[in-house]
């Protein structure tokens, strides 16, 4: 990554006394935004990049040309968001994550503090890679914990569902559905997450899902649970078939 380069007084994102100020339309020579946008004074962000309005990028940033950030999303400390990568509205994310090519953020996901994201999947010192890179997609509303690692899908995407939440450290290898609690290295499901956060509990009598039951002599996949499915910190009602959870009934203030 390249170092910071600096900004003098006359850069569009510093004050006359040298304070960060708001990056709005007409401040082009360092990015391009539909509304205001700040910008901290060490932060690089390239011309050809795009921050939405209301969007704060802090100390010591780099976002390259072409990146797309997306409206009110937070880039923590030393955040570096490559060229190809988009990050939707409303996304939170905190101090030191780089974001390459490949990386997809859906709108209103948390990535917290050290938060690594690969984009191949067998990479060499000496071989370039360019042109190959895995993919990554993070779906609305998810959640990722501090140090969490998610390793590239190729050839198609690794997917976090929407609402998912991966647990702090966990090593994400494999898609994760819609709601899911993952958790460890390999990461696997030990549960199901409202969109507020909360976890859910079975809200009338389970019934093993089809496909999903212990095969003879106790080997084989956990079998799965079927039902109404309720969160007790907002009340909100999910129905779970086979490995899927949808909201059946909203009554909490979970992200719409």
């Amino acid at each position: 990554m390249a170092g910071d380069a600096g900004r003098g007084v006359d850069d569009p994102a510093v004050g006359p006394g040298g304070e960060a100020r708001e990056l709005g339309e007409t401040s082009r020579t360092t990015a391009r935004a539909a509304g205001p946008a700040f910008v901290h004074p060490s932060a690089i962000v390239e011309p050809g990049a795009i921050l939405g309005p209301g969007t704060k990028v802090w100390h010591f940033c780099h976002v390259r040309s072409g990146a797309r950030v997306g409206a009110g999303a937070v880039l923590g400390q030393n955040v570096y968001v490559s060229g190809a990568v988009r990050v939707g509205d409303r996304c939170r994310i905190q101090n030191n994550v780089s974001l390459y090519d490949g990386v997809e953020l859906e709108d209103a996901v948390f990535v917290g503090p050290s938060v690594v994201f690969t984009n191949v999947r067998r990479p060499r010192a000496f071989r370039s890679q360019h042109g190959a890179f895995g993919a990554i997609r993070v779906g609305r509303g998810a959640t990722l914990g501090a140090n969490a690692t998610v390793v590239c899908g190729t050839p198609r995407p690794l997917c976090i569902g929407a609402y998912g939440l991966v647990a702090a450290g966990a090593v994400v290898t494999r898609d994760v559905a819609a709601h899911a609690l993952v958790v460890g290295a390999p990461a696997r499901q030990r549960g199901w997450v409202c969109r507020c956060g909360g976890d859910l509990g079975l809200a009338d009598a389970p019934r093993p899902s089809l496909g999903e039951r212990r095969a003879p002599g106790g080997g084989g996949r956990r079998a799965a649970v079927e039902g109404r499915w309720s969160c007790a910190a907002c009340g909100d009602i999910y129905g779970v078939e086979g490995t899927r959870a949808s909201l059946l009934l909203g009554r909490g203030e979970g992200e719409p």
